[in-house]
Parts: C-alpha cells; sequence; structure tokens
C-alpha cells in the first residue's frame, strides 16, 4: 500500500527526479563511444571489446539485491544520494586507469561506476512509478526515462568531440582522452549528490515493512515474463548502440570516419528521447502494452531490412530502432510491477537484476561478429524483439504462477 503523498509535490519531485535519469542516460551510452575508442587503443577484438558492456552491466545482476535492501534500509532519498556517491567514485577511477594504460582497470572502472548507476535505478524507478496514481504509471515514468533519453542523445555527440577525436593517435595519448570528461562527469555527480542530501522529496513507503522472498515474488508469472522482457530489451538496445559506429565505418555500409560515425550515433538515442515524449501522451490514450507491442513489431522489421538489405539502408534502418526503443523499457518495467502490492519493491530488484542482459547478449552478438559477420550479428537483437513483441501482446497480463 502506498503511503499518502501530497499531491501538489509530485511535479516538483518529479522535476528533480529527471536530472537523475539524464546522468545515467549519458553515461550510460557513453559506453558506444568507449567501445571503438578502446577497440583501437588496445586492438581489441569485437568479443573483447563487447567486456565493456559486460563489465558495465553485471554490476546490475551482482548489486540489484544488495541496492533492493539498501533503498528499504535507508529510504529512496538517501539510497539516490548513496548511488550518485558511488557512481562519482567510478567516474574518478577513470583517471588513473588512462594513465596506467590497463584495459582491465578501465573495466574495473566501469563496474563501479555501475554500481552507482544500478542503486539509482532501483530507488528512482519504483518511486516514480509510486508517486501518483497507478494508472498513469507507465506514462509517468516514459516521461522521466525521456530525459534518461536526452542524456543518451548528448553522449554520443560530446563523446565523438571529446574521445574519439583522440583516435587518431595511440596508446597513453588516445587512452588519456577519457580522463577529462570522466572527471567532469564525477564532479556533476557529486554535486547533484549533494544537492539531493539536502532536498526535502516525499516521503513513500509500503506499510508492511516485512520482506519478501524470492518465492514470494516469483508467483507473479507477469513479473517473470517482464523480467525477460527487460533482459532482451537491453540486451538488443544496448547491442546495436554498441556496433552500430563498427557498421557505419564499414566501407560497404556507411564508409564513414569513426568521428563521423559516432556523431551519427545521436540519432539512435535522439530517436527514443523523442517516442518518449510521444509515447508518454499516447498512453494515456491508448493502452500501454498495445503500444509496446506496435514498436516492437516494427523493430522487427527494421532489423530484418537491415540485414537483408544491407549498404546505407542497413544503416538508416537499424539508427530508425531508436525511435522503437522508446517506451520499451520503462512499459515494460511498470507492466511488470503492476498489481505487486507489498512485492513492488523486491520485484523492482528482480527487474533490475534483468538489466545482466546488457552484459551478456552484446557478447554474444559480438561473438557472432568475429565468426560469421558484423551485418549479421544484428540478428540476436531481431531475436530479442520477437520476446517483447510477445510480452505486450500477452505475457504482460497479470496472473500469479
Amino acid at each position: 500500500m502506498q503511503a499518502h503523498v501530497d499531491t501538489q509535490n509530485h511535479g516538483k519531485s518529479l522535476t528533480v527526479l529527471t536530472s537523475l535519469f539524464f546522468m545515467w542516460g549519458l553515461i550510460t551510452s557513453l559506453n558506444d563511444i568507449l567501445i571503438p575508442h578502446l577497440k583501437g587503443v588496445f586492438a581489441l577484438s569485437y568479443v573483447q571489446a563487447a567486456l565493456i558492456q559486460f563489465s558495465f552491466f553485471t554490476a546490475y545482476f551482482i548489486v540489484s539485491l544488495p541496492a533492493g535492501r539498501l533503498v528499504q534500509a535507508l529510504g529512496y532519498q538517501r539510497g539516490i544520494v548513496v548511488g550518485l556517491s558511488i557512481a562519482g567514485a567510478g567516474c574518478l577511477l577513470f583517471y588513473p586507469a588512462a594513465a596506467t594504460l590497463s584495459y582491465a582497470a578501465f573495466l574495473g572502472a566501469l563496474f563501479v561506476l555501475a554500481a552507482g548507476i544500478t542503486i539509482l535505478q532501483v530507488a528512482a524507478n519504483p518511486y516514480v512509478t509510486r508517486l501518483g496514481p497507478a494508472r498513469t504509471a507507465s506514462s509517468r515514468l516514459n516521461l522521466t526515462q525521456a530525459f534518461n533519453s536526452l542524456g543518451t542523445t548528448v553522449a554520443p555527440l560530446l563523446g565523438s568531440l571529446l574521445i574519439l577525436g583522440a583516435s587518431a593517435s595511440a596508446g597513453a595519448s588516445a587512452a588519456s582522452a577519457v580522463q577529462l570528461p570522466y572527471l567532469g562527469l564525477a564532479a556533476a555527480l557529486f554535486i547533484i549528490a549533494a544537492v539531493f542530501a539536502r532536498l526535502r522529496l516525499p516521503e513513500v513507503h509500503d506499510k508492511t515493512a516485512a520482506e519478501h522472498g524470492m518465492k514470494s515474488v516469483l508467483r507473479h508469472r507477469h513479473l517473470v515474463l517482464g523480467a525477460i522482457g527487460i533482459f532482451v530489451y537491453v540486451g538488443g538496445e544496448v547491442g546495436i548502440g554498441s556496433f552500430l559506429v563498427s557498421l557505419m565505418e564499414q566501407p560497404d555500409i556507411g564508409g564513414l570516419s569513426q568521428a563521423a560515425a559516432g556523431k551519427l550515433l545521436a540519432l539512435y538515442w535522439g530517436g527514443a528521447m523523442v517516442g518518449r515524449f510521444v509515447g508518454s501522451a499516447v498512453m494515456r490514450r491508448v493502452a500501454a502494452n498495445k503500444v509496446l507491442a506496435c514498436n516492437a513489431l516494427l523493430s522487427v522489421l527494421l532489423i530484418a531490412l537491415a540485414i537483408v538489405a544491407g549498404g546505407k539502408l542497413a544503416m538508416y534502418s537499424l539508427l530508425a530502432v531508436g525511435l522503437c526503443n522508446s517506451i520499451m523499457f520503462p512499459t515494460i518495467f511498470s507492466l511488470a510491477l503492476n498489481g505487486l502490492g507489498r512485492d513492488t519493491g523486491a520485484g523492482s530488484g528482480v527487474l533490475c537484476m534483468a538489466i545482466v542482459g546488457g552484459a551478456l547478449l552484446p557478447l554474444l552478438q559480438a561473438g557472432v561478429a568475429d565468426h560469421l559477420s558484423l551485418l549479421a550479428s544484428f540478428g540476436v537483437p531481431l531475436l530479442c524483439y520477437l520476446f517483447i513483441l510477445f510480452y505486450g501482446a500477452a505475457g504482460y497480463k497479470p496472473r500469479q504462477a
């Protein structure tokens, strides 16, 4: 049960929370710039380069359940402050990683950074769904996630300018290109943490403080299927974003320079941003599951077209998938939590654990790219969107196992 919250405070609280969604979108999307950059610096295979996303998203799997307990003990607001502080520390670790020219140190820094982001996700996503009526939870989460997409759109532009511009050089000089951007991110995260520590946000909590075991949570079939949906969605979205720059560099696809391809990647994330603003409005009139199924179907068709057609058509078709991605994560998240009641907090932890799809599926896609071709590897995201189509059509319906 939701505690009473002054509805007049909702707007102010949601406005403040959008800064968090922006920051973790910016940080997550920068990984798509790190992959081609560090691939060149350390002469990596696709699978080795995919360890960037593996290290980042594995943190979601390892940290989500402890983060859920932390947020339950500290409350949403203090949990957010802790998450911001840990993420800031992770950004600081990029400096020594570049100074020592150690790929392993970069992967460690990414894990610490992602651990902080995980705590933010566990706290902020359910907080947004609880700040208002349940019937508009999907619309509300889509609106805040639109600012997450603003961050993911800005990141490739900044990364191309500040990081990929140094790719022409080699070794330590190229690796050092990441130091200043991540020091700036660390400063921003610590400042936001200080601001959040002083804010007065509405308290939202369950009337029962009893902990519920995993068995209780997993009785909800639509939550389990929603967790699979989050797993494949994040894996598909991250896989496309991770390898689009490399694909657009290929002479038979786009023939672009790395920096130019990095800037064009902003269209992929920008489409998601536009779609979330539009989707937030559409889902006030159209059932969220129907919008989800429609977007998943369009994604399947666009990726199939890209694989069959090749060339510049493939490049633009894959970029257009970003628009379809727009409403997927927040919609799956809110549909999966629908009707969970006192299991909502634990359910959020399960869904955040499922974000590990961003670690495993791009690694699978990288293996296909190394052994077949980069274009053929986009068949992995295509299969992901087929499951999301099923979830939007039928799997979302609440039913206890």
